[in-house]
């Protein structure tokens, strides 16, 4: 028998994370559309319900989204600006040198996000395990709330008559009625696809 009292256990390191977020990319119907709710969340409180995690870049013709960190994911979008540069046109290109480098730098793989990005002809996941992945059918989300707006959006995509803008804001809401990490304040962007 164990006389010793019962230890306070630590405070949850989960608790205390700094959560952030769904975002979401649809590929139909000559569209490709990035939303994002707007919420980020720090242990049990809502710090912000109306943060910006979608950028375009080079020029409007590359949209980006972002979950996790806020600060890691800028400092990972700054880097996929730059290689954007050096590989102009190619996104599928400067997303791979990306989570290269991500994978292997010392101090990138602190960074904890995760990116998606898309142009007119590609819809790519970036983590920071060094994957870059395309989605098969063109519809994949991040974040906390990613894996609900993602099977909302795959019915839509698959049942319904919507438009690929009105499939990523359905989805999102049905995510934010779900996940208590995801909110209603969405924003949207949308591209001409090239097929």
């Amino acid at each position: 028998m164990n006389d010793r009292s019962p230890q306070a256990s630590p405070v949850n390191s989960e608790e205390q994370r700094w959560r952030s977020t769904t975002v979401l990319s649809v590929r139909h119907e000559g569209k490709v559309v990035l939303g994002a709710d707007g919420q980020v969340t720090y242990g049990n409180t809502i710090m912000k319900s109306d943060t910006r995690k979608l950028r375009r870049m080079l020029d409007g013709k590359v949209l980006v989204g972002f979950a996790g960190s806020t600060a890691d994911a800028f400092a990972l979008m700054e880097r996929f600006e730059e290689k954007l540069k050096d590989y102009p046109g190619n996104v599928a290109r400067a997303a791979t040198e990306l989570a290269r480098d991500w994978r292997t730098d010392r101090m990138l793989r602190r960074l904890e996000a995760m990116m998606l990005v898309a142009d007119k002809d590609v819809t790519l996941l970036l983590t920071g395990q060094g994957d870059v992945v395309q989605p098969t059918d063109g519809v994949v989300g991040i974040g906390s709330g990613g894996p609900f707006a993602t099977a909302a959006a795959k019915a839509l995509v698959r049942h319904s008559g919507l438009s690929a803008a009105e499939i990523v804001r359905e989805s999102l809401r049905v995510a934010a009625e779900i996940d208590i990490y995801t909110n209603d304040s969405i924003i949207l962007e949308e591209l001409q696809c090239s097929n």
